[in-house]
């Protein structure tokens, strides 16, 4: 057992120079970060383990990933292999396993596609569907490359330091005046440049909706570029051992770093003096206090539950007129007889049946079956199949128990059967069934509605829109997927690595 898998005693001292509110990657990445920089740190966490959404639990011989398995981040070299580069900054590292395949589609209209890591053998797939737009979808995807390449070059801090970024720019003038071109723009635009096909910018929309849960339109450039290339440059990876290995790394790693973390701490009120952060006061009394606050809740956990509401700034309210809550998910951990799946099938799949119900409640369907790759997460001869998709909370809210059991079962079976669509004979096979739903999602993890961040209310200049991580009130700081540059485990490192950086010059550490 190791530091991490059991309760941390209370702390031995009240005195830090910050405390990190919660124990998901981003705020994981920032308190490693800081700790091996020598700050004093602790990481209050309101449940068991670390990792909030990129956590685990375990079930009849069965480890289940909480939320996605489809890692990007560990890649060994450039710039953009954040999780690589924050488990070693603590001494850690992770053995993995190379997915040859990021997803395999099967979308409306008999549109089977696969990306494949390898970049010419997608575009050779992609150009075989749409032979009329070979042209237009490789100055697409090259473009994406751009971005990329800037990103890949320069050394990813807080673009809140003038420091860092004068330095960045010395060093890199070209790949920084790349990037500011892309700052205001969203894929979708830069798509339709090159691309007129109807039915292949819907599935542009789909590239893009599978990991910021917006269409193109809606989706910044930058990340984008990130995503298209980072999957054919570092590649997707999965953890040995799963998705949770990562956040258990992290905070062995700040442990040994000389960090501190605690679990069943729930932070309920972050302690002002005047108008300034110094501290936080958790459910059973306890008050701790530090020079400076990190919030890993959501903007709305934080803004509205852990702070007086007359504290809201006015920064805040036009954030959310510009912002909404993104749905949660209707999430189903199956463990399957592993005969289910015949050879060549792949780790993670994405099935739609018509475009008009991309981005509506239980519309899009995400698959993953991590075993694939790590067979010990299930018992012998057997598959875990994850499988979630959009669902809001309202759709799940004054129900009795057994309407609430009945409408969990429900849902379950209509996923099954279209999932029988590309795994016939699904249904027999089930050897376990568990369903999570966005009040399972709002009560393990804490996020307000059960979401998973924030999505634009409306189309948007790119990422100009995204707040940084200080926030108009002194001493306090957001890191996560409500920050810069948004959802996806190895944007919320990124949040992490500028959060940490921006804390770091603050405190002159």
């Amino acid at each position: 057992m190791t530091a991490t898998q059991i309760q941390t005693p209370a702390p031995a001292t009240q005195e830090y120079d910050v405390i990190v509110i919660g124990s998901g990657i981003g705020g994981l990445v920032t308190a490693t970060q800081l700790a091996a920089k020598g700050a004093k740190v602790l990481v209050l966490e309101r449940y068991l383990i670390p990792g909030g959404s990129a956590g685990y639990f375990e079930r009849q011989g069965y480890r289940f990933d909480v939320g996605a398995s489809m890692i990007f981040g560990f890649g060994t070299e450039g710039t953009t292999n954040l999780l690589t580069r924050a488990l070693a900054a603590v001494g850690q590292k992770i053995e993995t396993f190379a997915d040859p395949c990021q997803i395999h589609y099967h979308l409306p209209n008999d549109l089977e596609l696969k990306v494949h890591r390898d970049y010419e053998a997608f575009l050779q797939e992609l150009g075989d569907r749409f032979p009329h737009e070979r042209e237009g979808i490789r100055k697409f995807y090259d473009e994406c490359w751009q971005v990329f390449n800037c990103l890949n070059v320069m050394e990813l801090l807080s673009l809140e330091e003038l420091g860092y970024l004068f330095r960045v720019f010395f060093q890199h003038p070209l790949a920084c005046l790349g990037l500011v071109k892309y700052l205001p723009q969203n894929a979708g635009d830069i798509a339709r440049r090159y691309i007129k096909d109807p039915e292949l910018l819907k599935f542009i929309d789909m590239e893009c909706y599978c990991w910021s849960v917006v269409p193109a339109d809606q989706t910044p450039m930058i990340n984008a570029g990130m995503v298209f290339s980072d999957r054919h440059y570092g590649g997707i990876n999965y953890p040995k051992g799963g998705v949770g290995q990562i956040a258990q790394k992290l905070a062995d790693g700040l442990v040994a770093a000389g960090g501190e973390i605690v679990y069943k701490a729930r932070v309920t009120q972050i302690l002002l003096e005047g108008d300034r952060a110094v501290g936080v006061r958790l459910a059973n009394g306890a008050e701790y206090r530090a020079r400076r606050v990190v919030s890993n809740a959501t903007r709305w956990d934080t803004f509205d539950k852990l702070l007086p509401s007359e504290k809201l700034p006015g920064s805040e309210k036009s954030w959310r007129q510009r912002y909404q809550k993104s749905p949660s998910f209707l999430s189903l951990h199956l463990g399957v007889q592993a005969d289910l799946l015949p050879a060549g099938t792949e780790c993670h799949h994405i099935v739609l049946e018509d475009w008009a119900d991309m981005t509506q409640p239980e519309g899009t369907i995400f698959v993953s079956i991590p075993t694939l790759l790590d067979p010990s997460l299930a018992p012998a001869g057997h598959h875990i199949i994850h499988t979630f998709t959009p669902s809001w909370i309202e759709d799940w809210q004054n129900l009795t128990p057994s309407e609430y059991q009945s409408k969990k079962e429900a849902a379950a079976a209509r996923l099954c059967d279209r999932l029988e669509a590309i795994f016939p004979g699904l249904n027999a096979a089930i050897d376990y069934q568990e369903v999570g739903t966005a009040r399972t999602h709002r009560r393990f993890l804490g996020r307000e509605d059960g979401t998973y961040g924030p999505i634009p209310q409306r189309k948007l200049w790119g990422l100009l829109g995204m707040p940084f991580n200080r926030t108009a009130i002194p001493g306090l700081y957001c890191v996560g997927d409500s920050t810069f540059p948004g959802q996806g485990l190895n944007a919320v490192a990124f949040s992490g690595f500028a959060c940490a950086h921006r804390v770091a010059v603050d405190l002159g550490v």
